[in-house]
């Protein structure tokens, strides 16, 4: 029995139907598959509940879909058929692509530069032959991931895929990746930090799950972890979920990995993205990988090669698909300046005192660390002392206070001359009373910070200069020790130097962030540690970068670089590093070796690799600097550890290797051809742009431009020609506009008055202009007028409301006879478009033809539907009713015949092939023994992935007319 003949079409609802529900008639925007049965997201389309958002369940209420046998033909009146192609235009939109669609359809137009290598990664997610969009985004630091994420969410929304989506990223970043989503592809997401949870407290009662109110959450992981919020996650779908920074989430034993684990199988889409996705442990990087596909990793945890290649994409500054696009958008950076200091005679003595008792103490002597980490305390030490006095005077204190506690007694002058822990003691105590005198009071006793103020006035940082630097430091002491002085022997005043730390809060590290790209910013100096060398973009009004200390790691070197030096930094960036001249000391001699060496090889790296993470072989921060610390303490060489460029051997996993750099790709299915965008559907050519459409849509509704609110109208300025568009936004507006950031709507005062452009080159000034508006707000006062705008599927709701129940327009074109438009759909059973057709049915000498078209604007252009049609009305126009039925009759023949069998064995095949993974697996899994965590975690996903198996089979096919095109008078 086929699809057809198993499902009436008045029983096949999906987004785009209209259907009735308790008398009323709705339009189905979303379907969702819950426990208790579907659920229908709907706006109502008749005069009582015009405008309102309902949901439905049919468990509870009669859901109808109108049947297409039954549709009415009426005459479009309207000027140029104006009516007639808001509809079809609004229905086309509203129409989701099929999920396997190929190409990229709006991807292209949203408000960024259309890359070769952004369109790879986005191709790569969407590839048509896996069912779900699964990807890990491993680009190196500075490509622009947050682009590429941006592009797949908005063609997985323009495919029905993406209605309900989480962004989980570093605090710092919130507003940063909202404000991306939001200006470059009219994404809006609410932004779930710890204000807006509190908002969230104040809006919705306990009970209710936020997760369902907000279609769209951006949130920390340390958010996530709230106990509300876990139940939450726990009883919610998503149609997307990405994880940024998801080298996080690989350990797990921790709680971020367990959220992420909650996530993976409760999405469709699964984005990850980080520049450091391997930690040097295969088991670590399985358990990213297997939240993607847990059959990429068997049940022996060996990770599947091939499966790998299609999962992950990874591309660095001078991979081939980069170098040659990038081009001025990315200056390159200028040779690293190594600046030796000569330290200060305060400095020299700590110095002496750290090498001669503790890092190299003399031949049969030794360090006087107790307990445990004896080993390496004495670099924790040399690491605090290269940091800072200040550092130094912290670890000092802390060690003695952990002294005290293991010795048991209140203070550490107490600990009696024979205990183990006196020698200790009794050290650090002289090391701290050296360190003291580089602390006086005033000014501190340090060339390497003098040196710094000198540096960051030669570099012209003053109180009436624009010039900015940022300066790092690992340590948090070091970073408020630095404003201090600083503020003071530059002559700044207090917030012309800012800190940014871990321990602030998530909103106070995102207003910093947020403050410092903004060319009205008074912060030109920003001190920060660690925690601004993820995802923190700050090349908008910078170009200088200072190590106050080095990391010893390549991979932190250069996250750090990473923050000026990337795409989009027009001036070429000087990183810059200072570092203490200690040759005269024995033991920090070879320190300062190893420490300038690794400065150069992460240059090297950088510009013969394109990233650090392979030089080392370690793709870990920590583990790059215990092999430092072994080199430090004479158990390793230093060539070893760092070798040169041209002596590095084959990687002990070549696969690995490989992946990192990048070498994995291979085109598959023509994907990395870098295709050309596919025609959207919603491309018709019934109206020239997008603001074409907008304006005829507010017209339409509210009368001609200019019309003020108090007589009906809505001040409609239509300055296209200028690159604006604004008008004072409706009622039933206002209520959609309060779900986009809330800071947007504030700054901007969307609410009063919504001002768009739909040119790119404005948008693009616009956004500019924002960095340096005086109200210190970086959201742009106009916002790019993209396909998928919120105000644009406004005006469709409304067009689609203009027809009466069950009604098609009837217009004259240039057909010879009769023809009816009719939209042709195969879905799944969670009612996500498989295949579409458009079919033009028309009757010859009685004989029925149906004429399949490969795009609306072809279709169209053949019957003469478009802006310069004249617009005679068809008299008498339900003469044609008797047409649409024998058109649906012919249509529904057609699908099955040409259309459902082709693309039905297609996703069956897909399916079946994903079923047959699973399959697999289990065997292999029951031929072993012993289960690991991973193990066991992914047998229970397997039961869930059978069931979403199981629902992407298809299901129905349905037609749905669309219009009745007759003869204009003169072809009679």
């Amino acid at each position: 029995m086929s699809i057809v003949e198993q499902r009436d079409d008045a029983d096949v609802i999906t987004p785009g139907s209209l259907v009735e529900v308790r008398d009323e008639t709705w339009l189905v925007t979303s379907i969702d598959v819950t426990d208790d049965g579907p659920l229908y997201t709907v706006r109502g389309v008749s005069e009582f509940v015009e405008g309102t958002t309902a949901s439905f369940y049919d468990s509870i209420d009669t859901i109808r879909a109108l049947r297409p046998e039954d549709t009415r033909v009426v005459a479009d009146t309207s000027p140029r058929y104006r009516n007639a192609r808001l509809w079809l235009e609004s229905t086309l939109r509203k129409s989701p692509l099929p999920i396997a669609h190929e190409g990229l359809t709006v991807a292209p137009l949203m408000l960024a530069d259309d890359l070769p290598y952004q369109r790879e990664a986005v191709e790569t997610a969407l590839d048509a032959e896996r069912l779900r969009p699964r990807l890990l985004i491993a680009d190196a630091v500075g490509l622009g991931k947050t682009l590429e994420i941006g592009m797949i969410l908005s063609e997985l929304i323009r495919r029905g895929r993406g209605r309900r989506i989480l962004i989980v990223c570093p605090r710092h970043v919130l507003e940063q990746m909202q404000h991306e989503m939001w200006s470059r592809f009219a994404i809006p997401f609410v932004r779930l930090d710890s204000e807006g949870v509190q908002e969230v407290k104040q809006k919705l009662p306990a009970t209710r799950n936020p997760f369902s109110y907000f279609e769209k959450v951006i949130v920390s992981m340390d958010t996530l972890k709230q106990d509300r919020f876990v139940h939450d996650l726990r009883n919610h779908r998503w149609d997307a979920v990405v994880i940024d920074e998801s080298h996080n989430v690989t350990n797990q034993a921790t709680q971020n990995n367990q959220l992420a684990r909650v996530l993976a199988p409760n999405t469709d889409a699964l984005i990850l993205a980080s520049a450091t996705p391997h930690n040097g442990s295969s088991s670590s990087f399985a358990q990213l990988i297997s939240l993607l596909e847990p059959t990429a990793v068997t049940p022996d945890g060996e990770i599947v090669e091939e499966a790998v290649s299609r999962l992950m994409v990874r591309r660095h500054r001078y991979s081939d698909s980069v170098k040659d696009v990038v081009g001025e958008k990315w200056a390159p950076r200028k040779e690293p300046d190594l600046v030796l200091v000569s330290p200060s005679p305060e400095e020299l003595a700590v110095a002496e005192e750290i090498a001669g008792t503790w890092t190299h103490p003399p031949k049969g002597m030794s360090s006087p660390t107790s307990g445990s980490g004896a080993k390496l305390f004495p670099w924790t030490l040399a690491k605090a002392f290269l940091s800072s006095p200040v550092a130094l005077r912290e670890t000092v204190r802390s060690r003695l206070a952990s002294l005290a506690r293991k010795a048991g007694v209140d203070d550490v002058s107490a600990i009696p001359h024979t205990s183990g822990f006196a020698a200790e003691r009794d050290a650090l105590v002289r090391l701290e009373e050296l360190n003291d005198a580089c602390l006086p009071a005033g000014s501190p006793r340090s060339g390497k910070y003098r040196r710094l103020v000198d540096l960051l006035r030669e570099k012209g940082v003053a109180r009436n200069s624009p010039e900015r630097v940022v300066v790092f430091a690992e340590r948090v002491g070091t970073l408020g020790w630095l404003r201090e002085h600083l503020i003071e022997d530059l002559g700044l005043k207090p917030d012309q130097v800012d800190v940014l730390h871990g321990g602030l809060t998530d909103t106070e590290q995102q207003a910093v962030v947020e403050s410092f790209k903004q060319g009205t910013s008074p912060i030109r100096v920003l001190v920060t540690g660690d925690v601004a060398s993820e995802g923190v973009n700050l090349h908008q009004q910078c170009h200088e970068l200072v190590h106050f200390d080095i990391p010893w790691s390549l991979i932190r070197i250069e996250q750090r670089n990473g923050r000026i030096d990337r795409y989009g930094q027009t001036v070429p960036p000087q990183i810059t590093a200072l570092l203490l001249n200690l040759e005269e000391i024995h033991g920090f001699k070879g320190d300062l070796r190893v420490l300038a060496r690794l400065l150069e090889r992460e240059r090297e790296a950088h510009t013969v690799l394109g990233d650090a993470a392979s030089l080392m072989g370690k793709y870990d921060g920590d583990l790059e600097e215990k092999e430092l610390v072994a080199v430090l303490q004479g158990a390793k060489a230093l060539d070893d550890v760092l070798p040169e460029i041209q002596d590095l051997e084959p990687d002990d996993d070549p696969f690995l290797a490989a992946l990192l750099a990048g070498d994995h790709l291979q085109p598959t299915n023509g994907r990395t051809g870098h295709r050309a965008a596919t025609d959207d559907p919603s491309r018709t050519g019934l109206f020239g742009t997008d603001a074409d459409f907008l304006i005829a849509g507010l017209t339409e509704i509210y009368g001609e431009p200019g019309r003020p609110p108090e007589t009906g109208g809505i001040a409609l300025q239509d300055a296209r020609a200028d690159g604006l568009i604004s008008f004072v936004p409706s009622p039933d507006l206002q209520q959609r506009l309060r779900f986009l950031p809330q800071s947007y709507l504030k700054d901007r005062r969307v609410l009063e008055k919504v001002r768009l452009t739909p040119d790119r080159r404005t948008a693009e000034s616009r956004l500019r202009a924002a960095l340096n508006d005086r109200t210190g707000t970086s959201w742009p006062d106009t916002h790019y007028l993209g396909p998928q705008h919120p105000v644009l599927d406004w005006i469709a709701d409304r067009s689609l409301a203009s027809l009466g129940r069950g009604e098609i327009f009837a217009v004259a074109g240039t057909v010879k006879e009769p023809w009816v438009i009719l939209q042709g759909s195969l879905v799944n059973r969670r009612g996500q478009t498989i295949a579409a057709q458009l079919l033009g049915v028309a009757e010859v000498d009685g004989t029925v033809h149906a004429i399949p078209h490969s795009s609306p604007a072809a279709m169209f252009q053949e019957i003469g539907l478009g802006p310069d049609s004249v617009g005679i009305a068809v008299p008498e126009a339900e003469e044609y009713d008797a047409l649409v039925t024998k058109a649906v009759e012919k249509a529904r023949g057609h699908l099955e015949d040409e259309l459902s069998e082709t693309a039905r064995a297609d996703a069956e095949r897909r399916a079946r092939t994903w079923i047959a993974d699973m399959d697999r697996w289990e065997k292999a899994a029951d031929e072993r023994t012993g289960q690991s965590t991973l193990f066991r975690t992914t047998k229970h996903v397997l039961e869930i992935e059978r069931e979403l198996a199981e629902e992407m089979l298809p299901d129905s096919s349905f037609v749905r007319p669309l219009l009745v095109v007759v003869p204009a008078p003169n072809r009679k």
